[in-house]
């Protein structure tokens, strides 16, 4: 069933209508997808293979699997998913749509592949994740995942103990300060040009970062490839040996606007993701969301809780479908003697 691609192994799409499509293969989609599949339900995953924690040597925060590299994760849980019957597909979703119901009226929605195959199913879970926007400071995307993190939680205690500066993007910069305070007593907070009042100064001072007003020129790397520092708009060199931001987070929506599903943003260009209520369920009959599309703060683990929530949830409502198609045939078959 399987063929080799350059992302992994890949199955084929099947040519019947199936019970669920995921699109994205992270841990929300995939636990979604096990969820599912557990349940005999057919279900298949469009994943690209591109995702958000890549550049990551490991993920961490999740209990159990802490310290297991990304890459690993995702092999075990394709694996899993596969074991239940499950199909996880390599490719990119270029178009999804609601389409014609069945003849029982039951819901149906058709996507296309960016390779141009086809697949339909009668429920949607979307689990896309998001994509971090970096600030645009030469040098610094080159050391994303590794000298430059977002999470005091996922990154925090691998880089304890040293001199962290924090690059300011907004207000929520002024809190990520202060939990890095609690990894390493040397914190610089650079203002970028963001508002820091005389309280958040009085609040550093008392926890000893230091605040430097100077512009950000830009992210000097060391020969051996690692951080050096930052070069402010005065030719100062400030040595660092980590940088922490925040980052504009923004749910991956590509190739899903079909779906005409509701899209919020969050306050102070923190980001945008679709919205979502009990279970991931959305307001699109029949489509749900979970992990970093709708959540933009969750880590591995509560993606994952959320994918096997909606999962679980879909499962239940085919359920009912089910049985709401079964009772009106039964209904239209006279009795027998």
């Amino acid at each position: 069933m399987s063929v080799q691609t350059s992302a992994y192994a890949t199955d084929t799409l099947p040519a019947d209508t199936v019970d669920v499509v995921v699109i994205g293969g992270g841990a929300a989609g995939l636990n979604g997808a096990l969820m599912l599949a557990r349940s005999r339900r057919s279900v298949v995953v469009i994943d690209s293979g591109t995702p958000r924690n890549a550049p990551a040597e490991a993920m961490h925060g999740f209990i159990v699997l802490d310290g297991t590299p990304p890459s690993e994760l995702l092999r075990r849980g394709r694996e899993q998913v596969r074991q239940y019957g499950g199909r996880i597909v390599s490719g990119e979703v270029i178009s999804a749509e609601p389409a014609a119901a069945s003849a029982e009226g039951d819901l149906r929605f058709s996507f296309t592949l960016a390779d141009g195959q086809t697949v339909t199913a009668r429920r949607v879970l979307v689990a896309t994740g998001l994509r971090d926007v970096l600030p645009d400071i030469p040098g610094l995307a080159e050391h994303w995942g590794r000298c430059v993190v977002h999470c005091p939680y996922c990154h925090g205690w691998e880089v304890r103990d040293e001199p962290i500066g924090i690059l300011a993007t907004g207000p929520a910069s002024i809190h990520h300060a202060l939990l890095f305070r609690q990894l390493t007593d040397d914190v610089i907070y650079f203002t970028r040009g963001t508002a820091l009042d005389a309280g958040a100064r009085a609040r550093f001072a008392a926890r000893s970062i230091a605040v430097i007003d100077t512009p950000v020129q830009e992210v000097v790397s060391s020969e051996d490839g690692t951080l050096a520092g930052v070069r402010l708009a005065d030719g100062t060199l400030v040595p660092r040996r980590v940088l922490a931001v925040v980052t504009e987070m923004q749910a991956r929506t590509e190739g899903l606007d079909g779906l005409k599903l509701p899209v919020e943003d969050l306050p102070d260009n923190m980001g945008r993701r679709f919205a979502s209520g009990m279970a991931g369920a959305t307001d699109v009959p029949g489509v749900w969301v979970a992990g970093n599309a709708t959540d933009l703060t969750a880590q591995v683990g509560a993606s994952a809780a959320a994918g096997a929530l909606a999962g679980s949830h879909i499962n239940a409502l085919l359920a009912t479908a089910d049985t709401d198609v079964a009772l009106t045939a039964a209904e239209g078959v006279p009795a027998t003697a």
